[in-house]
């Protein structure tokens, strides 16, 4: 099958907008890549600190004939999906001895998770934490003894941290390294249920609680499709993964074998070998394209319309909102996985999953079947999936139809034409909508406007009684300049309570709402923001906005509303308390949001 022309046009435009910047960033990985890892320069002294602690393996080490492996990993026991790491660098350097080789850690970063910061002062320093990996994983890649660079990461920041730390290192090649989704719990929808209810006051913190610990329950992550597992999916469909090992369940042979299998792979790649393949081929403009196009054809999170950019930023190429639009705009919704539908990962990779989908695309010219990824040349290796026999590890041929058609479709008939998101334009401002999960009947909004300066205010105005007709909240002075950006997913059970009552509710903001948000319209990532002179600081109480999530229009309908003078909030108290002092330069300095919202790239 012939490309489809939209995909073409988009990546036609992405390459020409990053020429000179792509060029600039190829030339400076090609003159690293031609000096190689330093260890065959160092002093001998440099090179006794660098061994000193490897035992055995300094014998492999100082030969300098063999490649030596450098693992970032993320692993902490705070975050169900990266307790599995515990083990991973015993495991990695055990394969590398195995074929002559050696593998080090070269250092750890840090991985926090949002789901214990929701609605706290830490989710200030979430987004934040992406920049801060990319540059903690640079600084452990910098001893520049390594021949290729091992990832471990799963969550929110942290993929599209190393992502970025990948591509700055990207004369050597990555290889991600997933640990798979937590085994089903108590499911989503059900969860969702019991914290509208506990919000109406018809049950007690104690069934909450139950609740919660009965989906959020084991090793793993989270088992919705929001932002963890979305890069996930990102990571096969740009090719930094192994073929269909995104949602293999941690702790289970298979997921050991695909982690011994993607260090070997590694050390296959580098430039010691035949088969060289450093990160800056594999991040290139059809590879982004892809992860695009697979965003929109599952429903993935908004949070990667935030990453994405910064992430091909770091590789040199300078991606817009309307790229993720014109791609939706084509891309068929192929997937109902919760919040979009009632069926978690598990289900989702059960019914033909990832491998599926690409053959899918594939065959419908959606996809750059010609890209470069660790596996090979070209996403047909995608189409495929793992499987232990007689204890070893195979690729065979993925399923070849949906097993379940509830939660997977073909592109024939996909679950809606155009992907899941939808860029939003007009006098506020430039947002982007998560509208797989909203019903149609809800994509249009035309109400008077209640504005808050943070979410604890709208939930105080919902606990009040005071939301009694059809609105739009706006929420702002929540972007990245303001205070860091934090995820409003607080917002989410009342909201989605008023529209169970009747009521036609939606929301715009400068903030970012939870991959795992979706059912109320939400117009998110505002640009320019309230802390930047965005026009969302004008808005009113009372004024009259329309939002229409299927021509792409916000506007405010308010006469004179351009000519008022923004409002002005007192942002001090964000400056300090929990560490937030320290990421003061990076408020300062941080991009748009539709730039990537980073300080560093």
């Amino acid at each position: 099958m012939s490309l489809n022309s939209m995909i073409a046009k988009v990546t036609d435009d992405i390459i020409r907008r990053s020429e000179p910047t792509r060029r600039a960033y190829l030339d400076q990985m090609d003159a690293l890549a031609k000096t190689g890892p330093a260890r065959g320069h160092l002093g001998c002294s440099n090179l006794a600190h660098a061994y000193a602690a490897m035992g055995d393996d300094k014998t492999t080490l100082v030969a300098d004939r063999a490649p030596n492996l450098g693992i970032i990993t993320a692993y902490n026991d705070m975050l169900s999906a990266h307790k599995p790491y515990e083990t991973y660098p015993n495991l990695i350097k055990e394969a590398a001895r195995k074929v002559g080789a050696t593998a080090q850690v070269a250092g750890g970063v840090p991985a926090m998770c949002d789901g214990v910061t929701q609605g706290e002062i830490g989710m200030e320093m979430s987004l934040f934490s992406r920049d801060t990996i990319a540059m903690a994983a640079a600084i452990g890649l910098s001893h520049n003894t390594y021949d290729a660079a091992l990832f471990l990461g799963v969550c929110d920041k942290i993929v599209p941290g190393l992502v970025m730390a990948a591509a700055s290192f990207g004369h050597i090649p990555a290889v991600f390294l997933p640990a798979g989704p937590m085994t089903s719990g108590l499911p989503n929808e059900e969860k969702a249920e019991v914290r509208k209810q506990f919000a109406r006051g018809e049950v007690g913190r104690d069934e909450l609680m139950k609740a919660e610990m009965a989906a959020y329950h084991g090793v793993g992550t989270c088992t919705f499709y929001g932002t963890a597992n979305t890069n996930q999916m990102l990571m096969e469909f740009m090719g930094l993964h192994l073929p269909g090992s995104s949602f293999v369940n941690p702790e289970t042979p298979l997921r050991d074998a695909l982690t011994v299998a993607g260090t070997e792979r590694a050390l296959e790649i580098t430039g010691l070998g035949n088969d060289f393949r450093p990160a800056s081929q594999v991040l290139d403009e059809k590879a982004f394209v892809n992860g695009m196009v697979g965003l929109m054809a599952t429903g993935g999170s908004t949070n990667l319309v935030l990453h994405l950019p910064a992430m091909a930023r770091a590789a040199g190429i300078i991606l817009d909102i309307d790229d993720f639009a014109q791609l939706s705009a084509v891309t068929p919704l192929m997937a109902k996985v919760y919040p979009n539908g009632l069926a978690d990962v598990n289900h989702f990779h059960a019914a033909g999953g990832l491998g599926f989908m690409i053959k899918e695309l594939l065959n419908a010219g959606l996809l750059h079947a010609d890209s470069t990824t660790i596996a090979g040349q070209g996403l047909e290796d995608y189409s495929k999936e793992p499987k232990l026999i007689d204890d070893k590890l195979v690729w065979t041929d993925g399923a070849g139809e949906t097993l379940n058609d509830k939660i997977l479709r073909p592109v024939s008939d996909g679950f809606q034409k155009t992907g899941g998101l939808q860029s939003l334009d007009g006098n506020i401002g430039r947002a982007v909508i998560k509208i797989s999960a909203v019903a149609e009947e809800r994509r249009f909004i035309e109400a008077k406007a209640r504005v808050f300066h943070d979410q604890e205010g709208v939930k105080a105005a919902f606990k009040a009684g005071e939301f009694t007709e059809d609105t739009i909240v706006v929420v702002r002075f929540q972007g990245p300049k303001s205070n860091g950006m934090p995820e409003l997913h607080g917002l989410t059970t009342p909201l989605s309570v008023l529209q169970d009552r009747g009521l036609k509710i939606a929301l715009v903001t400068d903030g970012r709402m939870s991959g795992a948000s979706g059912k109320v319209p939400a117009a998110i990532h505002m640009s320019p923001e309230a802390a930047d002179g965005g026009a969302i600081a004008k808005i009113r109480d009372g004024d009259l906005l329309r939002l229409d999530a299927e021509s792409g229009e916000l506007v405010n309908l308010t006469e004179g509303f351009e000519d008022r003078e923004a409002a002005v909030a007192d942002l001090t108290a964000n400056a300090h308390g929990l560490g937030r002092n320290l990421f003061q330069n990076f408020r300062n300095h941080v991009s748009p949001a539709t730039s990537g919202a980073s300080p560093i790239v």
